[in-house]
């Protein structure tokens, strides 16, 4: 598919697939009259994708749209024949303004801008230099966002390990660190964040209230990453290949950097910027997020406009991994609807003991255990309505929660933050640097197996954060 002929492609694709996604809460059916099997398709849907790649991985790359958009119809069908159409088109349409298309307008736009930076010159993914890129990103991820870090970064870092054999594990670590735990300082690095940005909560309190457990994370994780790199390049003895003189590294499509600057000036201005609301078919949307939406959707087209053919090619960029990720997501979304309406239910609703352990017999909230229960359902449920669950659960109010409830909300930050780095799912740039890589040519892990690795080395760190913090 030609490049000029693909972007149109793309839109299309995130309005069709926007219309069957709901990843808030039902407007019109509470969460407190739905039962937990209502979470199957979800389950379902899930096991689908950690385990079709495996047992029959050429159907499922053939026709995971059509497998995911069936789970889809398992929630949406049922949904509308115990609550009728009417209340079932309500949902799709809400959640399709509400949530995914400014979700997906987002990513493409960061994705088109991010495919057209191109880093060129002489970059050897040494230990050294591969640390280096992954302790840029990590820094740089709270400034342009976890998902325009790892747009702007997995390129280069793909080209520099193109010598080598073992290198999964760079790719893992770049997830954990770049995709996650690098966008804990501003509300601009992760949309959890973000969203708390917009009920109230001070641009900078998330960099002085999680500084510190994002320095200890991200020393340990690019500590044990070198160790295990030059362990895996002392074993491998890798021959670095020879091109002739060493050409000095300097960046191509610039125009891109800017352009990515204008989608987190863009995403800022949401935050001030509420002239109002409009509506559409029934439902209301802020105005500020309709300009948004048209804002990024013409950042991509402009980056397509400017950025040469050639240097897109030469920097691998390619449609397949944007498009992967709208339909899975879509599907994710809509099937993931009712567990979130479950947990918004609170004790009211079928993961009421699951509510209960939030709080101590005097009614005070448990940090830690808004920590770990954040961080799990954010492993596998999207991260940012995870972190307005726990953020209401906790009280909702920005000023009791900024300061006497400060431990709390840091709690909450971190979990969903860090904790989205679990699984492929918990964060939307997990999953497009897997398909990047994968689209590359390179191996990932399977669902199963990128869990495993998460399990040996995240969840022991986060067992000291905890300790020390919480």
């Amino acid at each position: 598919m030609r490049l000029a002929r693909a972007l149109p492609a793309v839109l299309g694709a995130a309005v069709l697939l926007g219309a069957g996604t709901s990843p808030a809460a039902a407007a019109g059916v509470s969460g407190a009259e739905l039962s937990l099997a209502w979470g199957i398709p979800f389950a379902g849907l899930l096991l689908s994708i950690a385990l079709m790649p495996l047992v029959a991985g050429h159907i499922w790359h053939h026709h995971y749209g059509k497998i995911a958009a069936g789970w889809g119809l398992l929630l949406v069908v049922p949904f509308a024949a115990f609550f009728g159409p009417a209340a079932a088109a309500s949902e799709v349409w809400h959640v399709m303004l509400q949530e995914y298309i400014p979700f997906i307008a987002l990513l493409l736009a960061l994705y088109v801008a991010g495919g057209g930076v191109l880093l060129r010159g002489t970059l050897v993914g040494t230990p050294a230099t591969n640390t280096a890129i992954l302790a840029l990103g990590t820094v740089i991820a709270s400034l342009m966002g976890t998902t325009g870090a790892s747009m702007v970064l997995i390129r280069p870092i793909l080209r520099a390990n193109a010598f080598r054999r073992r290198k999964t594990h760079t790719f893992v670590f770049f997830i954990f660190l770049v995709s996650n735990i690098g966008g804990s300082l501003t509300p601009l690095g992760d949309p959890p964040l973000y969203l708390g940005f917009l009920k109230g909560v001070s641009f900078f309190w998330t960099t002085t209230h999680l500084f510190w457990p994002f320095i200890v994370s991200s020393l340990i994780l690019l500590s044990i990453y070198y160790v295990l790199d030059s362990w895996l390049w002392a074993k491998e003895k890798p021959v670095v290949p020879d091109s002739g003189e060493k050409v000095p590294l300097r960046l191509e499509g610039k125009v891109n950097l800017l352009l990515i600057g204008g989608v987190v000036a863009m995403v800022l201005v949401q935050g001030y910027w509420q002239p109002g609301e409009v509506a559409l078919f029934g439902d209301r949307i802020g105005i500020e997020r309709l300009v948004g939406v048209a804002v990024f959707v013409l950042i991509a087209w402009i980056s397509m406009r400017v950025t040469s053919l050639e240097l897109r090619e030469a920097n691998g960029f390619a449609w397949g991994a944007i498009l992967e990720v709208a339909k899975l997501f879509a599907a994710i979304f809509v099937t993931m609807a009712p567990v979130i309406a479950i947990l918004r239910a609170g004790m009211d609703g079928a993961a009421a003991p699951l509510v209960a352990l939030t709080s101590d017999a005097a009614g005070q909230p448990v940090p830690w255990v808004y920590f770990w229960t954040t961080g799990a359902l954010s492993s596998f449920l999207d991260n940012a309505p995870t972190y307005l669950v726990f953020f209401n659960l906790a009280g909702g109010d920005p000023g009791v929660l900024m300061t006497s409830g400060a431990l709390t909300l840091a709690a909450i930050s971190c979990g969903a933050v860090f904790m989205g780095a679990n699984s492929y799912i918990g964060n939307a740039p997990n999953f497009m640097v897997k398909a990047i890589v994968e689209e590359n040519g390179d191996r990932m892990p399977s669902f199963f197996g990128y869990c495993a690795w998460a399990a040996v080395f995240l969840l022991p760190l986060f067992v000291l954060i905890t300790f020390m913090f919480f």
